[in-house]
């Protein structure tokens, strides 16, 4: 398992190495940020913790306290490379106005927000809960994406946009999950020790409010603004506020 994970990102790597070999050569002036971004590194894992400490860390002490410990994640747990570069190809094919890897993964804040919370993750279940918070928190100020450590996020993943996010404690989020801006997910105050449960392949529409001890099914969408108290069975599409379901396959609609 590890071995193939190894071999996709390294397979990544040499696509990413390309294109800014491609883009320094006609861009000197953008080739010199490539040279430390990109071309500077090994490895995906080596640049991409590096990316993580560049756009967390406000001074030099700070990029080199969250570049060690995204270091120390991605030597620890090879998986995490692994979410990582499903979660930048991912981009790739979902978002129309992305033709390349380069470009997600420099400029989306988004995509840097979630490696970040991946490495504080990392760090929470190993008890480090004080440097889990710590990124959290810069997190969300230098890229308005707050995702507290004790939630649980799958692969291929897109926070589009990635302004205003907020995630909650033990919120769950399925695989190939796609969220826009300004939308939370979290507690409500009637259930504070319950979060939701999103399944695989949800589309959560900007201003969006997922709130308290429900489900969201597979493939289900959340229109934008809507706010979401109850659960949203798989394939439907809720609406409004309160949510309202439409769309849905005919059991469910029956149901």
């Amino acid at each position: 398992m590890a071995e193939a994970a190894m071999t996709a990102s390294d397979s990544l790597w040499q696509a990413i190495r390309s294109e800014a070999q491609r883009a320094a050569a006609t861009d000197p002036v953008f080739g010199k940020s490539l040279a430390a971004a990109i071309l500077a590194h090994d490895d995906f894992a080596a640049a991409l913790a590096d990316l993580i400490g560049r756009r967390l860390g406000g001074s030099a002490e700070e990029r080199a306290r969250f570049t060690a410990f995204s270091r120390d994640a991605f030597r620890s747990q090879p998986d995490l490379v692994e979410a990582a570069s499903r979660d930048l190809q991912s981009i790739a094919r979902r978002d129309p106005a992305i033709a390349s890897l380069l470009s997600p993964l420099l400029h989306f804040k988004g995509y840097v927000a979630l490696q970040a919370w991946r490495v504080s993750h990392w760090l929470w279940q190993r008890e480090h809960r004080d440097a889990a918070l710590l990124l959290q928190n810069e997190s969300s100020n230098a890229l308005q994406v707050s995702i507290h450590p004790a939630a649980h996020i799958g692969s291929s993943v897109y926070l589009d946009h990635a302004t205003g996010i907020v995630i909650g404690a033990n919120v769950v989020i399925g695989d190939e999950v796609t969220i826009l801006q300004n939308v939370s997910i979290g507690r409500s105050s009637e259930l504070p020790t319950r979060s939701p449960r999103i399944g695989r392949g949800v589309y959560i529409g900007a201003g969006a409010a997922i709130l308290g001890d429900i489900r969201i099914g597979d493939f289900a969408k959340i229109g934008a603004g809507t706010a979401v108290t109850s659960d949203v069975p798989a394939g439907c599409t809720a609406v409004g506020n309160p949510a309202r379901l439409t769309n849905c396959p005919e059991p469910a609609s029956a149901a």
